[in-house]
């Protein structure tokens, strides 16, 4: 069945296959505060807040036609450790783990630390997310049939 992460989804199954979390990444010597900042309306909180750089040859980097992107940040914890089984697929600015697919996964299992879901009419790499996502869902449904 497809998965994807979002947010928190992406620091839970990180720890459920055995990675570590920082508690609150502000408060770690040489990464950023990734929080939104107090008092925000929402459309500040979920405004791009942060660069990410895709890992080459990897799938956002294969479904965006690009290396980098803007995203939003609203998260204290953050990848500690990855757990073994995951591969990094983005990282932010201070070196943070921001998105990762299953190493060797039957079918579409990805995260991402960020909200894609915001405004992702708007954002092309939200929509090439999306997409990826709709195409293995679609598949998984065909798959299925009979």
């Amino acid at each position: 069945m497809p998965l994807l992460g979002i947010c928190r989804g992406f620091q839970e199954i990180n720890v459920a296959l055995g990675g570590e979390l920082h508690q609150h990444v502000q408060e770690e010597p040489g990464l950023r505060d990734h929080r939104e900042a107090e008092g925000d309306d929402i459309a500040a909180m979920y405004a791009p807040a942060h660069r990410v750089d895709f890992v080459e040859g990897g799938l956002l980097a294969e479904w965006s036609g690009a290396r980098e992107a803007m995203v939003n940040s609203l998260h204290q914890q953050g990848i500690k450790r990855l757990a073994p089984g995951l591969i990094a697929e983005a990282h932010a600015e201070d070196g943070l783990v921001e998105a990762y697919r299953v190493r060797n996964s039957k079918g579409f299992a990805f995260a991402v630390q960020w909200h894609p879901e915001w405004l992702y009419w708007d954002n092309p790499l939200s929509m090439a997310i999306f997409h990826a996502f709709g195409e293995a869902c679609r598949a998984r449904r065909e798959s299925r049939k009979g």
